[in-house]
């Protein structure tokens, strides 16, 4: 499939090996609810959601430069984005969904990111669903070798989107989560949908944010991030490299006042699924938020915005003596750096950047 964005930016992840995992598949979805919940099944969706757009994937994914660039690119082409990037009809999902009576509260969800390109759910973590009344969803084609932008995001939003067509759901418990590379993807997910996923799973995989792949998202997201968000890290206390990737990542959520975080020891793993009782213990710390000191969150923003103003104030410096490769590099060093925090004025600058002699 050519990429979204007229194959401009790709995004691939790098593979993982992993446990071979036993699956039980059902009947095929034919109709407008799943049959037979006590079981997972292999389905098709034909829902579209407008969040799953190509356009407005690149706003939230990209960073405000790069979104401009990718459509001045695409117009000089004569091109535009594709409405979507993802074709539902050639789809599969795997879903399981608790047995018994609908919750009053509807049921919880989680969406998670695989690093395989099967759509598994793992052994043993029905029951842990089931006591949680957590509908389960993974896309098929959607692992470490599957475009990031073009698919592994796009399909977990219209996993979403048709589960929650289907049925009820509590918007409260409504998580994305992924394992190894498909974790890395689920944070990159929470961070840039915060309007659709209370939370994240992350197990043995995670990258700082603030900086590429994780640029932060618009304002009015962030914000949203930073109050709503629940995050919970799950990694084998034997895998010391993704212990070391999960300690950076949530450095970074203290530098950009994400403090709604929450870490599941599981001491004698390597770099291997969670075992249901870890995944129980997991489940159960992503339904306990933290209350967020808003003096605390408000000292917090108040220090990155006064830091943001001042790289601005430099590069409008720059501009204003005729430093052109000055004002550039700082132009793009507040563009990786703080991305959608700083889109209208990160947009002025390069417009004048581009008109000044």
């Amino acid at each position: 499939m050519a990429h979204a964005f007229g194959g401009v930016y790709p995004a691939h992840m790098r593979s993982d090996c992993v446990r071979t995992l036993s699956i039980v598949f059902a009947l095929a979805f034919a109709g407008s609810a799943i049959a037979q919940p006590e079981v997972v099944q292999t389905v098709h969706f034909s829902a579209y959601s407008p969040l799953s757009r190509s356009v407005e994937l690149a706003q939230r994914l990209l960073t405000p430069l790069a979104f401009q660039r990718l459509q001045q690119y695409l117009a000089d082409k004569g091109q535009t984005m594709r409405e979507q990037s993802v074709d539902l009809a050639k789809e599969t999902f795997a879903v399981y969904v608790p047995a018994g009576a609908p919750p009053k509260q509807g049921y919880g969800l989680l969406a998670f990111v695989s690093p395989w390109s099967q759509a598994t759910l793992p052994h043993g973590w029905a029951q842990e669903l089931d006591r949680r009344r957590l509908i389960f969803v993974s896309a098929a084609n959607s692992g470490n070798s599957a475009n990031v932008i073009d698919r592994r995001v796009p399909l977990a939003l219209l996993a979403w989107e048709n589960i929650r067509r289907q049925y009820r759901l509590d918007p409260d418990r409504v998580y994305v989560g992924g394992f190894s590379g498909g974790s890395r993807v689920a944070l990159r997910i929470a961070l840039t949908y915060p309007d659709v996923f209370r939370g994240a799973l992350l197990e043995a995989g995670s990258d700082p944010i603030g900086e590429p792949p994780n640029s932060l998202p618009p304002a009015d997201l962030f914000h949203r991030f930073q109050t709503s968000s629940r995050l919970v890290y799950l990694t084998g206390g034997q895998d010391a490299a993704h212990l070391q990737m999960d300690a950076a990542s949530r450095q970074s959520l203290q530098y950009w006042c994400v403090f709604d975080v929450a870490t599941v020891p599981m001491p004698w793993l390597g770099h291997e699924l969670a075992e249901p009782a870890a995944l129980g213990r997991a489940l159960d710390a992503l339904t306990q938020s933290a209350t967020v000191d808003a003096n605390r969150l408000t000292q917090c923003r108040a220090h990155n915005e006064t830091a943001m103003t001042a790289a601005l104030a430099e590069a409008e410096t720059a501009l204003a003596h005729g430093d052109r490769a000055r004002a550039r590099s700082q132009i793009a060093t507040i563009d990786t750096r703080y991305a959608g925090l700083a889109t209208a004025t990160l947009l002025k600058l390069e417009a004048q950047l581009d008109t000044k002699p």
